[in-house]
């Protein structure tokens, strides 16, 4: 309350000096209050590195799972280089503390088991990352901001972000049937319109598979596809070996629709499965009209 009171006093003595504000948000646990902007931020998530990029905050440190290419060149570019704090799914505690934090941006989904232990070492922003939709993302992109202290830059970032989008999705024929789904040795997983990819192609006009008994992500027989059927597959093979590649010699894929056409397409796994955000997005967008279009894919930049 002091702290406060003396802020008050000194914007009333001296109305030209700029003085940080307390700001407060709603984030997965509740109200958050972070009384200055953060000098040094440690982030657990790839879309939280997204979000900090779009306001040209570099972090100090990063879950990377330890390879710095899992961020898009389009974010790294905007960035310094940071300490990796190792994996997302276990992040080093030890390794965050040592480089003294002011804030963490923790996964909700991935890191609620740890809030205690984040929290004894720097205030946790707590806010969905792996389970979130494209249009919390960019509402936990506006929250970041603000914690940031980078409200209005995000704010502009954020227009430009939907002017683009909504040129990408000028240039896409509407109502186009689109599976995507991530490949590996022996699964294929279907990321519905629930998911983050899904609701990224749901929001660029294309149909998109609703969720499989309310999974965001499913994993689905080469029969359940046919029965799906759609006017494109787009895949990002997570490995060489790829149950997809397997599906391409048996006779019932020459069944689908998209095998038929040539209408299957893939991607990097980095931009579509890995990532989210504004960038995350915007090379989704521009990937998928170069693949309806027939085009070369350019490489992420």
């Amino acid at each position: 309350m002091l702290t406060r009171f003396i802020l008050v006093l000194l914007s009333v003595l001296l109305p030209g000096l700029s003085i940080a504000q307390a700001v407060t948000v709603q984030d997965s646990n509740g109200s958050f209050t972070l009384e200055h902007p953060p000098a040094r931020v440690v982030v657990l998530e790839l879309s939280f590195v997204d979000a900090l990029a779009a306001v040209g905050v570099s972090p100090t440190g990063v879950a990377d799972d330890n390879d710095p290419k899992r961020v898009l060149p389009a974010v790294r570019e905007h960035l310094k280089p940071w300490q990796s704090v190792g994996t997302r799914a276990q992040p080093s505690l030890e390794t965050i503390a040592a480089l003294k934090p002011d804030l963490i941006i923790a996964d909700s989904a991935r890191h609620q088991g740890i809030y205690r232990q984040l929290s004894s070492i720097a205030p946790t922003l707590m806010l969905k990352s792996r389970n979130e939709t494209y249009a919390e993302n960019l509402q936990s992109a506006a929250i970041i901001g603000k914690v940031l202290g980078k409200d209005t830059e995000m704010q502009q970032r954020l227009a430009l972000h939907h002017q683009r989008m909504e040129q990408f999705s000028s240039q896409l024929p509407k109502g186009v049937k689109v599976v995507f789904g991530t490949s590996r040795e022996q699964q294929f997983n279907l990321h519905s319109s629930a998911s983050y990819t899904g609701s990224v192609l749901t929001a660029l006009g294309m149909a998109v598979s609703a969720p499989i008994n309310q999974a965001e992500l499913s994993n689905i027989s080469l029969e359940q596809l046919l029965a799906i059927n759609p006017d494109w597959l787009i895949v990002a093979h997570y490995r060489q070996q790829s149950i997809i590649r397997d599906w391409q010699q048996d006779p019932l894929w020459q069944m689908l629709t998209a095998a038929q056409h040539n209408q299957v397409a893939a991607v990097d796994s980095n931009s579509w499965a890995r990532m989210r955000g504004i960038f995350a997005a915007e090379q989704i967008a521009s990937d998928l009209v170069a693949i309806i279009h027939h085009r070369p894919l350019t490489p992420a930049q």
